[in-house]
């Protein structure tokens, strides 16, 4: 319900441990040179910045367990991320984070959690992010925040916050899939969670989907809708400043169009726009795309 908070407070997480790429934690820097306060006061809210959290960096970071690298150290950040997200929701502000990478969300969505655990979550993204340590092959815990959200996978990430699980998987959906580990593939068949992969938007199309996913995630009265935003969800061609860029992705248009209904809808409560990494990008592209659907969800219209 964005339109219904005529305050927008943002905050940076500028955390890189949860991949292998350095450079991803410029990203909400990146964001703001791109004109994210500007746009959104142009749109009419009363934005207030509070700037970055001091994250962890791999530089200075033990990798500790290869199955699930810097565990502590991004558990720590999300305590410290939860906080401040619980503070915005107490006072009745949109909280809207910048990524960092996706490692991110379980701050997030663990602060939103210490208000209303029944959230639900539009989770867009390339790959699924539901991986334990078990089925990862990487380690990289933004490969599993989703996983530690819904209640599984490494204790120190899904105790993180003091509340578990932290949202609803009979509430969570996931679009624009095209990259899925194996062991992670059968683990979100068997957990149930609705996705929606490039195939089906590429055969039945945006607005339909998006129509499904408003009734399926507001249905039974819920509290919060959260929309965690990864954007390597988008394809390479719009957004190549990301990690793990994979073709095949939303178009410039698919991207806004979901972003112009979820405005439409006035469900979403809070979000986050991850995976940014000024090091990978082309002039900024990725950050003023980021600025863009976030104006796009803010109900900017074209006329």
């Amino acid at each position: 319900m964005l339109a219904s908070h005529p305050r927008i407070e943002i905050i940076g997480a500028p955390q890189d441990l949860g991949q292998s790429l350095r450079g991803v934690d410029m990203g909400p820097s990146a964001i703001r040179v791109a004109g994210l306060v500007e746009r959104l006061r142009g749109l009419g809210f009363d934005v207030v910045d509070h700037g970055d959290l001091t994250c962890s960096t791999m530089a200075l970071s033990a990798e500790g367990d290869a199955r699930v690298r810097f565990a502590d150290e991004v558990a720590a950040d999300a305590e410290q991320l939860a906080d401040v997200v619980a503070d915005i929701a107490a006072r009745g502000s949109f909280p809207l984070v910048l990524g960092g990478d996706h490692g991110v969300a379980i701050g997030t969505v663990g602060g939103l959690a210490r208000h209303e655990r029944r959230q639900a979550i539009v989770w867009v993204d390339a790959h699924g992010d539901f991986n334990v340590p078990e089925t990862s092959p990487s380690g990289n815990v933004h490969g599993m925040p989703l996983a530690a959200i819904l209640g599984d996978g490494d204790r120190r990430l899904v105790e993180a916050c003091g509340v578990s699980p932290k949202a609803l998987a009979t509430h969570t959906v996931i679009i624009g899939l095209r990259d899925v580990d194996p062991g992670e593939a059968e683990r979100l068949r068997k957990a149930g969670i609705r996705r929606y992969t490039m195939r089906d938007i590429d055969e039945r199309g945006i607005r339909p989907i998006m129509d499904e996913v408003v009734a399926y995630v507001t249905r039974d009265g819920v509290d919060r809708v959260h929309l965690s935003f990864d954007m390597d969800a988008l394809d390479p061609r719009h957004a190549p400043g990301t990690g793990t860029p994979v073709r095949g992705g939303l178009t410039y248009r698919e991207g806004h169009l979901m972003m112009e209904l979820l405005a439409d809808a006035d469900v979403v409560t809070s979000a986050e726009f991850v995976e940014v990494n000024p090091a990978l990008d082309e002039r900024n592209r990725t950050a003023e795309m980021a600025v863009e659907l976030v104006a796009s969800l803010a109900g900017q219209q074209i006329l």
